[in-house]
């Protein structure tokens, strides 16, 4: 019998394994390792640092429920990858062998990279966004600093977003005459794609955030308040946001898989690891140039689970990943905008607008029934 592993769950792992149980591939046995027995949904913490989500259990749910019945799921931590001798060694003790490796780890963050990073907040996990809350429920005025601690990171809108919402935030507890909010950007704009950057720009003019271009947080100096820039700029904070800096996972920088930090090298069509046709790396976990964001680990799955079918019935995989991303970007007062693009086609200016809010709130709300079941 073949055996397909795929070591992490997540939006990625979870649809490459529903997409390929319902491929019905006969003698074949599909594993889903992961390290976890709950499935969350990350693009919820936003939400939940600021108080619209308070009931964690709605942003979680059993990863085996979410799994078709033909998926086989371990809960274990992947420890070694070897690709020469197709293993995946787990900290349980066991050793499982492959056929085809899907490798859907996703990234980590690393806020110690970054000198002082205690005093500052983000909302990258569940604890980090349930402590951020509880800091911004206590804050009644002064200057709140969003920056950014390395580059890449997931989800490139987040910062700019949590700057529009803190706005919305502050505006409904009638303190925002009190605050100021800076947006600290390694960038020399808003956002990567220049167009959408426009409109970005022009929302946070339209609500006052100072936005400060070309600040790469090099350090934080939590007696004085003042977070500190590669160029020499300097801003003195009363409430801190970094989004810190990520790095690859650490079962792909032990098993010596990762480049430039822990990043998967892969055909950017393909999806295949190097010179092993039979590993595929999806999702934050790869070294694309492209957002790190769940719409591309979804998009991407769907790819592999196809190329995997095809190989196994004896045809040429053919299907391929064009780069395809997507996303929303909220602007609280229930505006949003939405970006979808390509290896070829990069985004066109958006208008932020009240579609495109309820648009956010139905893939939120589709997340668990339609998208991690690959039928969309």
């Amino acid at each position: 019998m073949k055996k397909i592993v795929i070591v992490g769950g997540g939006t990625g792992g979870t649809v490459v394994a529903n997409v390929l149980a319902r491929k019905r591939i006969s003698d074949t046995a599909i594993i889903v390792v992961n390290d976890s027995s709950n499935h969350v949904y990350q693009p919820a913490f936003i939400y939940r640092a600021l108080g619209e989500i308070i009931d964690e259990s709605k942003i979680m749910r059993e990863e085996r429920k979410l799994l078709d019945k033909k998926v086989e799921l371990l809960i274990d931590r992947a420890l070694k990858i070897d690709v020469q001798n197709r293993q995946v060694w787990l900290e349980s003790g066991k050793q499982l062998e492959y056929d085809y490796l899907i490798i859907s780890t996703g990234s980590r963050i690393v806020p110690e990279e970054v000198p002082g990073y205690r005093a500052a907040h983000h909302f990258y996990t569940l604890e980090g966004a349930r402590i951020l809350h509880e800091t911004l429920e206590r804050f009644n005025g002064g200057v709140v600093a969003v920056g950014i601690g390395g580059i890449p990171y997931k989800c490139p809108p987040a910062p700019a977003e949590f700057c529009c919402l803190l706005d919305y935030y502050f505006t409904k507890r009638k303190i925002r005459d009190k605050v100021e909010i800076h947006y600290l950007s390694p960038l020399p704009r808003t956002f990567p794609h220049e167009a959408v950057a426009e409109s970005i720009r022009e929302m946070m003019e339209e609500k006052e955030i100072h936005w400060h271009p070309m600040f790469n947080i090099e350090s934080i100096d939590s007696e004085r308040r003042v977070v500190n820039s590669l160029e020499g700029e300097s801003l003195k904070y009363d409430l801190l946001v970094m989004v810190p800096p990520h790095r690859g996972a650490e079962v792909v920088e032990r098993s010596e898989l990762g480049v430039d930090g822990g990043w998967i090298p892969v055909d950017k069509h393909t999806l295949q690891y190097r010179d092993y046709s039979e590993v595929y790396a999806i999702g934050d976990a790869t070294n694309l140039p492209i957002s790190k964001a769940g719409s591309v680990a979804h998009f991407e799955a769907k790819v592999v689970a196809e190329r995997i079918y095809s190989d196994t019935i004896g045809h040429k995989p053919e299907a391929v990943y064009d780069g395809r991303v997507t996303c929303f970007c909220d602007a609280g007062f229930k505006k949003a905008i939405y970006m979808s693009f390509n290896y070829e086609n990069p985004p066109k200016k958006p208008r932020f607008s009240y579609l495109w809010y309820l648009g956010k709130q139905m893939v939120n709300r589709f997340y668990w029934s339609l998208i991690l079941r690959g039928i969309v």
